[in-house]
């Protein structure tokens, strides 16, 4: 009686989980959630199924967990949307001014002050970040793929209003010209540049080769120059000679800035030259447009560098952020050849 009193008492019957259940566990276990009804606790109650996923999330874990310190993940940014609104503004801002639509220019000027502030803002967490010791091998490693892929994309930016000057004048002008279109278009002659549409365009003079876009190659592609220069001797651990070649690139690239700005004041006020002088006047002003508008990013971007240069941020092995800027400049270098010789001398 006593032997029978101090043995435990049966274990409760269990009922087998269906398949659905099955798979429901295993669905909700990827996701930490862990259903009593579908599946006990203990690991002895596990069907195989649930060991091979825990034993797959115990390794991920374990690889994570080893590799989690390797690599800074940032806090959630809000520079990303304000840079989106000062987008938005700066496009609103153009169509009006190019529509003639009041208030037009002052709603462009807003959207590149928002675009200013962004950058700084931008650039300064990018900053402290780097300067508290955050960024190692693998954040280095991400930049540069970062850098190289927002290069290519500008490359692409800029094939595309190439590809449109390409076809409105080799293929498009001609096209226009040959005998089947002299029945619908019998005033049309097939030059470039072209005042078409025919009665819409007022006559416009082509902005010489010389002096001014010469004057300007000449100058991006000496700052292009002075910029090798200054990483040289960073890299040399020369700080000094580094800071004044970089700012002989800024002067140069702010002058190239000024300069454009006087041309296109010239083209409106003496040549008659407009962004809606037809086919001409638009991918004239586009091209040059945006890469001016590049040349600044890259002044205020190399800016940036000789602020923290003069601070001493950089090392002869570590400065990654001078790279980029050079980077991004040579590519503004390589463009403005490429619109010297097809927009200006061709």
């Amino acid at each position: 009686m006593r032997a029978a009193e101090m043995s435990p008492p049966p274990a409760p019957h269990r009922r087998r989980a269906s398949l659905g259940q099955t798979a429901g566990a295993v669905f909700w276990s990827f996701f930490g959630v862990r259903k009593r009804a579908h599946y006990e606790a203990d690991s002895a109650q596990l069907n195989p199924v649930h060991v091979i996923v825990m034993g797959v999330k115990s390794k991920m874990a374990d690889t994570h967990s080893a590799t989690a310190p390797d690599y800074f993940v940032p806090a959630p940014s809000n520079w990303p949307m304000v840079g989106m609104i000062a987008m938005i503004m700066s496009g609103f801002g153009a169509a009006m001014l190019v529509n003639k639509v009041p208030f037009g220019g002052w709603v462009l000027l807003a959207g590149f002050a928002v675009l200013a502030y962004m950058m700084f803002g931008w650039f300064g967490t990018v900053i402290a970040e780097s300067e508290s010791g955050k960024y190692r091998h693998k954040e280095d490693v991400s930049f540069r793929w970062a850098m190289g892929w927002f290069i290519f994309s500008e490359v692409m930016f800029f094939a595309g209003f190439f590809g449109a000057l390409f076809y409105a004048r080799v293929i498009t002008t001609p096209m226009l010209g040959d005998f089947d279109h002299r029945l619908l278009w019998p005033d049309f002659t097939a030059s470039w540049p072209n005042a078409g549409p025919a009665g819409t365009v007022e006559d416009f003079t082509k902005i010489p080769a010389w002096p001014l876009p010469t004057i300007n190659t000449i100058l991006l592609v000496t700052s292009g120059i002075w910029l090798t220069i200054a990483h040289h001797a960073l890299r040399a651990n020369h700080r000094g000679k580094a800071a004044f070649w970089l700012f002989m690139t800024l002067l140069f690239g702010f002058t190239f800035v000024g300069i454009q700005a006087y041309e296109y004041m010239h083209a409106y006020r003496d040549l008659n030259l407009r962004l809606d002088s037809g086919i001409f006047g638009s991918t004239f002003f586009m091209l040059t447009g945006f890469h001016g508008f590049h040349v600044l990013v890259g002044a205020i971007m190399l800016t940036v560098v000789l602020l923290r240069l003069l601070k001493g941020h950089f090392k002869p092995e570590h400065h990654f952020a001078f790279e980029a800027a050079a980077w991004y400049w040579h590519f503004v270098d390589v463009v403005w050849i490429g619109l010297y010789i097809i927009v200006y001398w061709l």
